[in-house]
């Protein structure tokens, strides 16, 4: 069994003393694990989390890990990895598509938009091009935030809260009564987290240690 698309290689782990186990997010099947022969002693085109290119998975079996040829097209990242802050908004990003996206199931708008904030991502803008991609993020997952009108009247005036279990935006009126139990709005990185954390607890998974991270920085910034 053989499967090529362009990918980004969010995640390597050793495997041996040669080898590592890759974590590619790939445009046409989504997420594949597989074999990168050589990743640990590569001297020349050596692969790094953040690159951009061609993977080819190839297993005698569907059923297992498989292995991968890895064409390096671009590192879009390399010139952020110095800046602690534009890193750990791609460490998160990565950690979120390796712990929520299942095996072979494509998202192809989510993988667009993953090249081009990572392409637009500066040390400037980081947080902000982040938070985009994590409501994108939410969005594919089912859990579209929705700022254009209030949810219990329509109107697009004061619209300061939104809603926690529909993600709409709510106006100061129809927030009044339930105002304790809302979000404010302008969208944080702590109201995506709220949402993240829902979605991990419905899967079955822990909030990835990239994305805590994440917010205790953003906290730390804030002082």
């Amino acid at each position: 069994m053989k499967l090529e698309s362009n990918g980004i290689l969010i995640g390597l782990r050793p495997i041996g003393e040669r080898d590592c186990v890759a974590m590619i997010f790939t445009r046409d099947f989504g997420m594949l694990h597989g074999v990168l022969r050589g990743a640990q002693v590569a001297k020349k085109n050596r692969a790094l989390v953040g690159q951009v290119g061609v993977a080819t998975w190839s297993a005698r079996l569907e059923s297992q890990l498989g292995a991968f040829h890895w064409e390096i097209g671009e590192n879009p990242t390399a010139c952020l990895m110095g800046d602690m802050q534009a890193l750990a908004c791609i460490n998160a990003m990565f950690a979120l598509v390796g712990s929520l996206l299942p095996e072979r199931e494509a998202y192809e708008s989510l993988y667009d938009l993953t090249v081009m904030t990572l392409g637009t991502m500066s040390v400037d803008n980081a947080v902000d091009e982040y938070q985009k991609w994590e409501i994108g993020l939410l969005r594919e997952l089912g859990y579209a935030l929705d700022l254009s009108h209030c949810s219990g009247c329509g109107k697009t005036q004061d619209l300061n809260y939104l809603s926690p279990k529909t993600g709409r935006a709510v106006c100061n009126d129809c927030a009044a009564p339930y105002v304790n139990k809302l979000y404010h709005l302008p969208v944080t990185l702590d109201t995506t987290m709220n949402f993240i954390s829902g979605v991990c607890q419905q899967q079955g998974v822990d909030v990835p240690a990239a994305r805590l991270y994440l917010s205790r920085m953003g906290k730390f910034l804030k002082k």
